[in-house]
Formats: structure tokens, sequence, C-alpha cells
């Protein structure tokens, strides 16, 4: 798990707008470098706390990094300088693989270092056996990204139902384009053999093919399309409930028939998400974030004590939902799935889509 100590606003550049809503950008640009207002902090580390608490009542084992000061951590490279951001969100940052734990590159400035804070975890993990890979960093010059990327498309960002097909992804634009390799993890989504990815803001086609070859023929990475304006994680689009069943987003529907077929030919139900109850958007996120479940075994689910609609959904299911206060983490981004990696799950690799 992540922690949300040190967390600071990243500073607006024009890459970064992919990120945050519109409605916040004048609050980026004037707070930029600086720690984010401390009852915020406080109520997503209580939400942290919380969130601990309930998977050590349930037998999972919980490591968590030391906290970092992001506004002390100003850097510079030939290409670039910054402020950080934060290390909440350890899904975002590294890809867990079998017995590999993989160093996402990450594609945006605020970011570039934040893999730093878990490498005394990764070695750990390393000296007891695993795999530890690094992806090749990008530069995240000025080349990487399309800096006549309109504005105005980006008030479609995140999931407004009214987007026309001619606007930024679903026309093919991304603000990132194919001049180095970057992805990050949460982009990524395991199914056994079978990883779904989309290409989006912070992750192009030649990141995706870094870890197609990287990973070899044990693997089979599938490229996913969904109707959304501004794709940036796929952890609210298209999420796992365990075997045989998937969940997806009603405001961002798959766009790819061949992943369609793939999910309904294995015989796996393709589930609609009600939409989250948080009473407005986030800085960061959408109410999706109801989506972003922590799935611990076949039945045990853990999901915020809010989302009743959710909830309701998961015992209709047969699940049993393990309840958590976690809403005041979502202003910064990140759900449950986000705040974890799960490192080690019992079981075997299966291949569910032969």
């Amino acid at each position: 798990m992540g922690t949300i100590e040190g967390v600071t606003v990243p500073p607006l550049t024009h890459e970064m707008k992919v990120m945050v809503r519109r409605n916040y950008w004048d609050f980026y640009r004037e707070h930029a470098g600086e720690p984010y207002p401390e009852h915020l902090v406080r109520g997503a580390a209580k939400a942290l706390e919380n969130l601990q608490r309930v998977l050590e009542d349930e037998g999972v084992t919980v490591t968590r990094p030391d906290p970092v000061d992001c506004a002390q951590t100003s850097f510079r490279t030939p290409h670039f300088e910054s402020t950080g951001f934060f290390n909440a969100d350890i899904r975002d940052v590294v890809l867990a693989i079998g017995d590999e734990l993989i160093e996402a590159p990450m594609a945006l400035p605020p970011r570039y270092f934040e893999h730093v804070k878990y490498h005394s975890l990764l070695q750990r993990y390393f000296e007891r056996g695993a795999r530890w890979t690094a992806a090749p960093k990008c530069s995240m010059g000025r080349h990487m990204y399309d800096y006549d990327y309109p504005d105005e498309h980006l008030a479609f960002f995140r999931g407004d139902p009214n987007i026309p097909d001619d606007v930024g992804p679903l026309a093919g634009r991304y603000m990132t384009n194919e001049a180095e390799p970057c992805f990050d993890a949460a982009d990524f989504v395991r199914f056994g053999r079978d990883i779904v990815v989309q290409r989006s803001q912070v992750t192009n086609e030649l990141g995706i093919k870094w870890l197609e070859r990287h990973l070899g023929s044990e693997y089979r990475i599938h490229r996913a399309r969904f109707r959304s304006s501004g794709p940036v994680h796929i952890d609210t689009t298209w999420v796992p409930l365990g075997e045989g069943r998937v969940l997806t987003c009603p405001a961002r529907p798959c766009l790819s028939p061949d992943l369609l077929d793939m999910f309904k030919r294995a015989g796996w139900e393709i589930i609609e998400a009600p939409e989250g109850v948080a009473p407005a958007e986030f800085q960061l996120s959408s109410r999706w974030l109801s989506m972003n479940l922590l799935v611990l075994d076949e039945e045990r689910v853990v999901v915020d004590q809010h989302e009743e609609p959710t909830i309701r959904m998961l015992k209709n299911l047969g699940m049993k939902p393990v309840l958590v206060d976690f809403k005041d983490h979502y202003v910064f981004g990140g759900g449950l799935h986000c705040a974890t990696l799960d490192v080690r799950r019992r079981g075997e690799l299966k291949s569910y889509f032969d």
C-alpha cells in the first residue's frame, strides 16, 4: 500500500492537463509545488489507515513505504524540471506479473521519480526471490507530447456522454505520441495469462510493445478501446470480479469487438457497473471510482462502505462485500485498487481464453 504524506500539488504543464479536471486548473496553477490543503491530506491518510486495518483483519499482509515530502523533492533532468506529486497509488507505478515486479516508466514529469519511494520494498522482495525489472525511462521532453492538443478537447475529459467521435482519443489523438515508449502500470489488467491494455493519454503503443516483447510468449496482451475522450488507467473501465466475471463501465463501453467476443466465447459474464454515489466529481478522477474495487478471492471484495449500489450488486452476485470507509482518498484520484499492489496471491496461473 502507498502513503499520502508529503503529497504536493503538481505543476499544471500542458501534458498534466489530461489528469486534472478543467474547473481545478486555476488551483493547480496557483499552488504548484505546495502541499495540498491539510484537511484533504488528513482525510486521505485516515482512509488509507482504514484500508490497512480492514485488509489485516482479512488476513492480508500489508507493507507500506516510508513517507516522502514531495515538496522537498524538486528535480531537473536534461529535458525538464518539476516537483513531485505523491506516492499513494502504488498500482500506477509497479506492475506485478507472476514473480516479476516491473517499474513502469510513467508518462508525466511529476511522477518521474515516484518509483524511488518503493525501492527499499522492491529490494526486499528481490532478496526473497522476486525478479525486479525497470522499464526504460522516457525523457519526458516536449517531443514526447502533443503540444498542439487543444484545450477545448480536454473539456470532455473523463466520461462526458456527449463527446463527439472526432475528438481526441476517439479520433486516435492522444497527449502522448510515439516518440518513446511510455506506460503507467494501471493501464494493464491481468486475467491469468491474458493481459488487457488500453492505449491512453499516458500509455502509448511503443510502451505496450515493450511489455509485450519483454514478457514473451507466456502471456498474451490484448489491446482494447473504450468510448472515452480522456482514457487514463483502466481500473474504472474494465475490472475483473474473479473467474468468469468482468465489470464494465456503462459510460465507457468497450469498442473492441474481438475483446468482447473473446470474453463471451469463454463464457464470462460482462456486468454493467452501477454509477457511484459520490456527490461530485473529483479533481483527478470521477465518481466511477466506485468500480475501483479490490478483489481478495472468489468471494470477498473490498468496497467503500458508502457505495450502496455497488454493494447491492456484489451481494446479488453472491459475493461478500468487505466494507471500508475510503471516500476521503478519492480526491487524490485513487480508489481501493489504485492504492494497493497485490504482490503475492495463493493459486495457480491459468489460461482463461484458450
